[in-house]
């Protein structure tokens, strides 16, 4: 039996989704109830190891997808606490439950900003609490394998930003939605962004549990082509039948305009969709590619144009 920790979220739905539709047995470990699959879920918190213990009993590998992400976690220290101390308590109660192999879902974000297009042998050098925890998780998790690596299994997936329906928090949407009337960009527009739409994501993992039974593994998930900002937001306006002009503004006053949402979210206790570090990674590139995938035979299931246009009917409706 598969133990996917964090699977009554979004990624993770998709992917029970998709083992039960391959007859495989799964178990749903989250400290939230799933909703479309409440009969496969356990009560489990990685940073709690006796939940964590009687959650996994009866499971043989364990897919990680739980992490704490957002931009405005606070306290800071939520972070660590899920990310890397998760990792650690995870590895424990593999060991004391005999768990041999381990899928981790990591990020592009321990490569921090890219200037090139980056595969698996980019040097680690994270900008932000995120970035920093999933690699310290991911020192932790090798730590595991490196005590029996004739016996165990682990793999690391880094996937780059992840888009799809259900997930109305991510950056991919905000765009989606920004382009429907009128649409501006930040900056020059030249910055290269790679996504990943979610059934894919789902699709490789997937393909990971099954394909390997023994060693090291280590991925980035891409989806191709990859696209400037101003060609994916004509994309996106072209999906939505927006035939409005493209308006330019300048990276300062964005950046500005993101310093003034900072201070308001401090005063009023809110998020906001505008901030420093959001327009930051807005007008940065985050180019990727996988070496390591491209050895291998999977092939992604959906290509991401059409998971776009997917994504947008699904969350907006069909343009008429």
């Amino acid at each position: 039996m598969i133990g996917i920790i964090g699977g009554s979220g979004f990624i993770g739905t998709r992917l029970v989704d998709r083992m039960l539709k391959a007859g495989e047995k799964v178990k749903i470990i989250d400290k939230n109830k799933s909703e479309k699959h409440p009969e496969l879920w356990s009560f489990g918190d990685v940073r709690d190891v006796d939940s964590l213990t009687k959650a996994l009993e009866g499971v043989d590998s364990i897919i990680n997808l739980a992490a704490e992400h957002k931009d405005n976690v606070r306290p800071f220290s939520l972070y660590y606490d899920t990310n890397v101390q998760g990792a650690i308590n995870i590895c424990e109660v593999a060991d004391r439950l005999g768990i041999k192999k381990i899928v981790f879902t990591s990020s592009v974000a321990v490569y921090g900003f890219t200037t090139k297009e980056t595969d698996e042998t980019g040097n680690l050098e994270p900008f932000n609490e995120y970035g920093r925890t999933k690699m310290l998780a991911e020192a932790e998790y090798k730590k595991w394998f490196e005590a029996d690596p004739e016996s165990k299994t682990l793999v690391f997936i880094r996937p780059t930003v992840v888009f799809g329906e259900g997930n109305r928090q991510g950056n991919v949407y905000t765009l989606m939605q920004q382009t429907r009337k009128n649409s501006f960009i930040i900056g020059s527009g030249k910055n290269i962004k790679s996504m990943a739409y979610v059934e894919n994501v789902a699709a490789f993992i997937q393909y990971c549990t099954k394909e390997f039974t023994s060693g090291f593994h280590l991925f980035n998930y891409i989806d191709k082509p990859d696209y400037n900002m101003i060609n994916l937001m004509k994309l996106l306006k072209r999906l939505q039948n927006n035939n409005s002009k493209l308006i330019k503004v300048p990276y300062f006053i964005g950046y500005t305009a993101g310093a003034v949402f900072d201070l308001l979210s401090k005063m009023t206790k809110r998020e906001y969709a505008i901030s420093r570090i959001r327009i930051k990674k807005f007008c940065s590139s985050s180019h990727f590619t996988s070496s390591n995938i491209n050895k291998t035979e999977f092939e992604a299931p959906i290509s991401i144009e059409e998971g776009l246009q997917s994504t947008i009917e699904n969350e907006f409706g069909r343009e008429r």
